[in-house]
């Protein structure tokens, strides 16, 4: 089996298994939309390697499969680094909301409203007490 042909039949499948998480729900649509249409550009381009040619001599790359090579790197590091921006923008949001929770808290058990054990412990307590009697 020729490369190509390889590499196309893999973007299809990769293309199938995003279109699988988004049916789903695992896999929110701002992302399988960056994804599908990378999988649909890429995908025909197995079947016909050749296309990129041009291209990438009028950029003075040797072949297409080099441009490939060298813009899905690009692409791999552009989507490494959304990830992290999208991981320490959820850190700080996650940071915030609990301090909020022990502002509220703290605010609740000095008004006399917040339980001073958790209701985890008065129910266990509960169940033993019905199991002694």
């Amino acid at each position: 089996m020729r490369l190509s042909v390889l590499t196309s039949i893999t973007g299809l499948l990769v293309l199938g298994y995003i279109l699988e998480l988004l049916r789903r729900q695992q896999l929110r649509e701002k992302y399988a939309a960056i994804w599908l249409a990378i999988g649909l550009l890429v995908a025909p381009l197995g079947f016909v390697p050749d296309l990129l040619d041009p291209v990438a001599r009028s950029l003075g790359v040797a072949s297409g499969v080099s441009l490939v090579l060298f813009v899905g790197f690009v692409l791999v590091l552009l989507v490494s680094l959304h990830l992290s921006w999208e991981t320490s923008r959820l850190e700080a949001e996650t940071r915030t909301l609990a301090e909020d929770v022990a502002l509220i808290r703290a605010h609740l058990v000095q008004q006399g409203g917040y339980p001073s054990t958790s209701p985890r412990t008065e129910d266990s307590g509960a169940i033993e007490a019905q199991v002694k009697s």
